[in-house]
């Protein structure tokens, strides 16, 4: 069976009741149930950590090696500023797929660009507010570009 992490950074604990008119109110732990139901339902088994440290964040991607298949990641405000989250991702080995709750790229300028990005696969998406949780079929390792 599949086995994916999802892994969410900072301030993500607050969802629901943090600036409700950009991220919505859907609370993290509704979050995750979405993403444990849709991956139940393709077959898989997810694992959902959020942390608001760096260091906690790439421990866990250094862990989910051996364990996990892949990663999807909302690494929140650290998409912006993390070269050692870049770095982890890359170490890992492991594919990853960026998530964000907002169109990064319809934001400030400073949060339009994406440390996670070139070592993930593809573009970082914005999850919809539909009930759905997109699960990608990232554990396909020859498509990893890595």
């Amino acid at each position: 069976m599949t086995s994916l992490l999802i892994l969410n950074g900072p301030n993500l604990n607050l969802l629901g009741t943090r600036q409700p008119e950009i991220y919505g109110r859907t609370t993290l732990a509704e979050i995750d149930a979405l993403a444990i139901a849709e991956a139940e339902a393709r077959g898989a088994s997810a694992t959902c950590l959020q942390s608001n440290h760096e260091g906690a964040l790439i421990d866990a991607i250094h862990a989910a090696r051996g364990i996990h298949d892949g990663i999807v990641l909302n690494a929140g405000a650290y998409t912006h500023t993390s070269v050692a989250l870049m770095d982890a991702i890359t170490s890992a080995g492991l594919p990853v797929v960026e998530v964000h709750l907002s169109n990064i790229h319809a934001r400030e300028p400073f949060r339009r660009r994406s440390f996670i990005a070139p070592v993930a696969l593809g573009p970082g998406g914005c999850l919809p507010r539909d009930g759905t949780y997109p699960i990608p079929a990232h554990t396909d390792r020859s498509r990893d570009p890595r």
